[in-house]
């Protein structure tokens, strides 16, 4: 194991529960005597989100930076960036972070940047996955842990759980099932990501 800590950096905008999910998790399974690795700090770009006082809960360092104070998409990823980096991140994890990023800021954290997809990937990329899914008929539904690339929910998949379509589903009955399982594979995949690190 290398002396470097492994600083994991979680984005957020919400709840941030799939957050929560991996925080405990890392506390509870020791993340940092077994590899070397640390949930280093919690990023909200909303100063309201509740996830941050669910971090701070935790024992979490946290960080607010309102995309409403830039000017450009760019402006507020570079800025984005630069906090991130006063962290030396092994891994940044987004959790909910509901902001389309720069290819500039994808690149900058090719192959470490992963993010959790409310739908069995490839399909239904992009918003309202559950309702899409109940539309299309499909029987079954669920989550897609994925490295993040320049196109939207394309990267490698890196976990899935799958979950039943049942009859009088609604988005928001279907949003609930899936998000239980979200919260049992973003733990994994990441626990999984770091014993792949030297």
């Amino acid at each position: 194991m290398s002396s470097q800590p492994k600083n994991i950096v979680i984005l957020i905008s919400g709840s941030g529960s799939n957050m929560a999910a991996i925080v405990k998790a890392a506390q509870a399974q020791d993340w940092p005597r077994q590899w070397g690795a640390r949930i280093a700090a919690v990023i909200s770009n909303r100063p309201d989100a509740p996830g941050l006082q669910l971090a701070q809960s935790l024992g979490v360092v946290t960080q607010v930076l309102s995309h409403k104070d830039f000017d450009s998409r760019e402006a507020f990823d570079a800025a984005l960036m630069a906090l991130i980096d006063g962290y030396q991140p092994a891994l940044v994890v987004l959790a909910g972070f509901m902001r389309i990023l720069t290819p500039g800021f994808v690149g900058h954290y090719a192959g470490r940047l992963i993010n959790i997809h409310p739908s069995l990937l490839p399909a239904f990329t992009g918003l309202n996955t559950h309702q899409r899914a109940i539309d299309a008929g499909c029987r079954q539904a669920g989550a897609t842990v994925h490295h993040v690339t320049a196109e939207l929910d394309h990267g490698t998949v890196l976990a899935q759980a799958v979950v039943p379509v049942l009859p009088g589903d609604t988005a928001d009955t279907l949003a609930a099932r899936v998000l239980e399982q979200e919260h049992i594979i973003y733990p994994q995949a990441v626990r999984a990501w770091l014993q792949h690190q030297p």
